[in-house]
């Protein structure tokens, strides 16, 4: 499933920060292309280096770092999904504030589960699931235009995003509870997705500037 966006909503403020977000991704995964696997692995988290007190600017830059093409496009595809609708209801600054510390978030809890791990740690995926958690608290009820790939067959559906966002992320969940019976040590980091979305759903009111569930499409 690759959602495409809200069909149910449009939005008051112009979604400034979501798309600055999105150049900042794109341009430091340039500098990646031409820096190489020594600027991936400079500004990449590596959970050993934080819990010892070494490279915490990490945590930060982590964040805007992708391993290849297919995690950026994906990654950039949802945040624009989902980033436009919460920056509206919560305005820029906020927007902005939330989602950095969305991604501290998912940094902190996938640093909890193992915190002498020397694999770096990567990606904005952390911080946009604090986003849909966020989406899924505030507008639960919304649908989602969606393009479902089932094999061959390609179809836009509009799905509620309770069930979009809820799916999405009771695979993360089960994939990070696989991931620990089999004391994985690499591949994708699933508890920074469950961190970053819990994140989303418990503080994402504390955000809000103002509620617009009156602003649909007809």
């Amino acid at each position: 499933m690759i959602p495409l966006g809200d069909a149910s909503r449009r939005t008051v403020r112009f979604p400034v920060v979501t798309l600055l977000i999105i150049a900042a991704n794109v341009f430091v995964f340039g500098l990646e292309l031409v820096g190489g696997d020594a600027f991936i692995y400079r500004w990449a988290l590596v959970p050993a280096n934080i819990t010892a007190g070494r490279a915490l600017i990490t945590l930060l830059t982590a964040m805007f770092l992708h391993e290849g093409w297919e995690h950026i496009i994906g990654n950039m595809i949802f945040f624009w999904a989902f980033g436009p609708e919460i920056e509206d209801t919560m305005g820029h600054s906020r927007f902005l504030i939330f989602y950095l510390l969305g991604g501290l978030a998912a940094s902190a809890a996938q640093i909890l589960v193992d915190p002498t791990s020397t694999i770096p740690n990567l990606g904005a995926s952390g911080a946009i699931a604090a986003v849909m958690g966020a989406f899924l608290i505030t507008y639960p009820h919304d649908r989602i235009r969606t393009v479902l790939l089932i094999g061959w067959f390609v179809q836009i559906a509009l799905i509620p995003s309770i069930f979009l966002v809820g799916f999405w992320f009771l695979t993360q969940l089960f994939s990070e509870v696989g991931a620990l019976i089999q004391v994985q040590s690499g591949g994708v980091a699933y508890m920074a997705h469950v961190g970053g979305f819990l994140f989303g759903v418990v503080l994402a009111r504390l955000f809000e500037s103002r509620r617009k569930d009156d602003i649909l499409w007809d």
